[in-house]
């Protein structure tokens, strides 16, 4: 089943297909283009960009029936008025007013906007549920959500199947790796499996008067033949992904990371005492394999120093992220620069080369979702800033190297993943670095 010149559907060992490239595909390349079927903005978001389109202009005008729903032309309130509004506008406050709405968790709110944007459009376009039904349930039946727009054309069993099957298949949607909202694109959902390696990734185009398009892009080479594979959540969960992959996509993960750890058996604590728990971030530093990267870890055939594993603990890989974000947001820069080395040599041991993000997960998503802790390629671009500020603050010639080694690095990985989102963002700002480390 071909989808695209580049990709097309081949039989797997286990679950239904799997997608393989059909040429060479270089890294950056466009795999698939697919523009999603619906969107909604978290609550964060809500008035400060478009409801249709995403982008976040300077003016918005709100709907004047709803006043729930923003956008940023005639255009964008006419296309979403015809696919689903103009059925919930005037049901929308009450409805999420309601108790039953009030009740819901966070994530189940969100699917509940999109379950009921669903179900208004296909209560006049069939072909809707014909995408979504291709889809895969999930391992467990679905809640049964409270909806704005109950159709008489769409019943209750459908609307509950609809939702068994996007429910476990949604994306978050970015700009420059930063939560926007959630969505639902079939083509991308039916296309690609899980790796904790992956060799693509997904990054999101907001263009005027059209809804938001995915884009998936290779982050390496890719001989024909290989399975393309996107991340579902955060490889970095590294005790709790197995479990998670169970209870809501109903499949244990064998690729080449999961096959390590599961090699290497439990985790042990890292140590509570600061100062072995410094010892353990100056070993890290000092640690290196060839290649530098996940890859090579779960390929080596050497074993992995025993007492480095407390560094694959979440615990200690959340710590070390916090450490680092404090210590550069308060000017602390020599404890922001030893901690970012560290959480970059454990970023280029858990993830695959050219990695420009992190997810964090939420049950029944597919989770492309930056929180907290800088990015695999951001910290890049993170770590070179401060190396900057402390070359300005502190007079330090040394940091100016160390900055032009890091920013040299993103451009590579963050050129690779490209623009997404919002005109401004990380390419933009390492232009402006690149200058600054220019005329110094």
């Amino acid at each position: 089943m071909s989808f695209q010149d580049d990709v097309e559907l081949a039989p797997a060992v286990s679950g239904r297909s799997k997608a393989v490239s059909t040429r060479h595909l270089s890294a950056g390349s466009l795999i698939v283009s697919c523009e999603a079927l619906g969107t909604v903005l978290i609550p964060e978001e809500k008035g400060k960009r478009c409801d249709t389109c995403h982008r976040n202009p300077p003016q918005l005008q709100k709907c004047s029936g709803c006043a729930s729903y923003f956008y940023c032309s005639a255009t964008c309130q006419a296309l979403q008025w015809q696919s689903h509004h103009k059925k919930i506008c005037k049901r929308f406050n009450q409805y999420t007013a309601s108790v039953n709405f009030q009740a819901l968790a966070a994530h189940e709110k969100m699917d509940a906007l999109l379950l009921s944007h669903l179900v208004a459009q296909l209560d006049s376009t069939a072909d809707v549920g014909e995408r979504v039904m291709d889809l895969l349930h999930g391992p467990v039946d679905p809640p049964a959500l409270p909806i704005v727009y109950a159709s008489r054309r769409v019943a209750g069993s459908l609307v509950r199947d609809l939702y068994s099957r996007f429910g476990n298949n949604n994306f978050v949607i970015h700009s420059h790796l930063t939560t926007l909202g959630h969505g639902i694109f079939p083509i991308a959902s039916r296309l690609f499996n899980h790796s904790c390696l992956p060799n693509a990734a997904a990054k999101y185009i907001l263009s005027p008067s059209s809804p938001p398009t995915m884009q998936v892009v290779a982050l390496r080479d890719i001989p024909p033949g290989e399975e393309i594979c996107l991340p579902y959540l955060d490889p970095a969960l590294l005790q709790s992904r197995q479990q998670i992959f169970q209870l809501s996509y109903g499949f244990e993960c064998r690729c080449n990371s999961c096959l390590f750890f599961d090699k290497v058996g439990p985790i042990p604590t890292p140590p509570a005492d600061p100062a072995q728990k410094e010892d353990l971030v100056r070993q890290l530093i000092q640690f290196k394999i060839t290649p530098y990267n996940g890859l090579a870890l779960a390929t080596s055939p050497d074993p992995f120093p025993s007492e480095l594993l407390p560094v694959f603990h979440e615990s200690f890989i959340t710590s070390l992220a916090e450490t680092f974000r404090n210590a550069s947001h308060d000017g602390e820069y020599s404890t922001a620069m030893t901690s970012g080395a560290a959480l970059l040599a454990l970023y280029r041991l858990i993830y695959p080369p050219n990695y420009p993000q992190i997810g964090v997960h939420s049950p029944g998503r597919r989770w492309i979702l930056p929180d907290a802790r800088f990015l695999a390629g951001m910290h890049l671009l993170e770590l070179a800033k401060t190396a900057w500020n402390s070359t300005v603050s502190e007079d330090n010639n040394a940091s100016i190297e160390t900055a032009t080694q890091h920013l040299n690095e993103a451009k590579v990985v963050l050129g690779i993943f490209g623009s997404e989102g919002d005109a401004d963002g990380p390419l933009v700002e390492i232009s402006t670095l690149d200058t600054l480390l220019t005329v110094i």
